[in-house]
């Protein structure tokens, strides 16, 4: 039975951490406002279209201290809590263990590398739609998948075997061969969908997708994307940029999760999701003159632009 530490129960965390229990794992989440809930009922609830179901068992904690080493860390906590890291990971860090963050952006696992060694770091793009309801409790709008490759090397061993637990679970996982290219797949949809919905006034993606000056604004922002990772040697299909077009309405009125965490007042990824793709593109010499302007906005939203 893997023993599986869980850093953060927002939606990833439950979702990921509910699913991973009920397939037999020995789940242990690290919560903070959802402890108690966790502790009593010792289960995740999950909706989706087939109803209400409790995922478990899951153990809760508040510390890390009090779950002690694991054979697989996954680290489901916002990029905005980069200082809590080397923390809150130390008292999980066995001689084996792996770190998987499914944190979203750029510059996570790289900054995961410095803290716990590249060798242990795996690096996870989760292409869904979950978001958390309750203490405790998330729904999925769309299952997804999930993709997994490791910092800076191909595939080895251990990422199989991590995309086949996750398989398992009812998690659909593939791996990829450069882990980098993976995520700047993720941005094509994170970039203009978690922007545009805090940006343009705290909308749901149906109501971007069905405005056409705001999904004519979201083609472009995935454009220039698309552009940007080729500068590195990443060449995106078209026919993949259009699928993260025409998949979203079908989600209905999804609140990405920066849209979450701005109503809730939490400080949004600005930096990882739109600071960080735009300064290595600017470095590499490619325009994103859309993503400058979205930057800004954002910036100034969450109280960190200038005049």
């Amino acid at each position: 039975m893997a023993r599986i530490g869980i850093l953060g129960a927002g939606a990833l965390g439950l979702y990921f951490g509910g699913r991973l229990a009920a397939a037999g794992a020995q789940v242990r989440l690290l919560a903070r406002g959802d402890l108690a809930t966790l502790q009593e009922r010792g289960t995740v609830v999950l909706l989706d279209d087939a109803g209400r179901h409790e995922l478990g068992p899951v153990g809760a904690f508040g510390r890390s201290g009090e779950i002690g080493p694991v054979e697989l860390v996954l680290v489901a906590l916002k990029a905005t809590v980069a200082a809590d890291l080397p923390g809150l990971l130390q008292p999980l860090l066995g001689p084996d263990t792996a770190v998987l963050t499914i944190q979203n952006g750029l510059g996570t696992d790289e900054l995961l590398g410095r803290l716990v060694g590249p060798e242990r770091v795996m690096g996870g793009l989760a292409f869904m739609a979950v978001t958390r309801t309750a203490p405790g409790e998330v729904r999925c709008f769309h299952p997804g998948s999930v993709s997994i490759g490791e910092l800076g090397r191909p595939p080895i061993a251990r990422t199989h075997e991590t995309a086949e637990l996750l398989t398992c679970a009812g998690i659909r996982t593939q791996v990829v061969e450069r882990l980098d290219e993976a995520r700047w797949r993720k941005l094509v949809w994170n970039i203009p969908f978690n922007g545009l919905a805090v940006a343009e006034g705290a909308i749901t993606t149906d109501l971007i997708c069905a405005d056409p000056a705001l999904a004519a604004r979201v083609r472009a922002l995935m454009a220039e994307v698309q552009r940007a990772a080729a500068a590195f040697g990443y060449l995106i299909p078209t026919e993949f940029v259009e699928r993260q077009f025409h998949v979203t309405p079908g989600m209905g009125a999804y609140q990405p999760s920066s849209l979450v965490d701005f109503l809730a007042g939490r400080e949004v990824e600005v930096e990882a999701i739109w600071g960080e793709p735009l300064r290595r593109a600017t470095q590499a010499g490619v325009a994103m003159p859309g993503l400058a302007a979205l930057y800004r906005q954002l910036q100034q939203l969450s109280g960190r632009g200038g005049a």
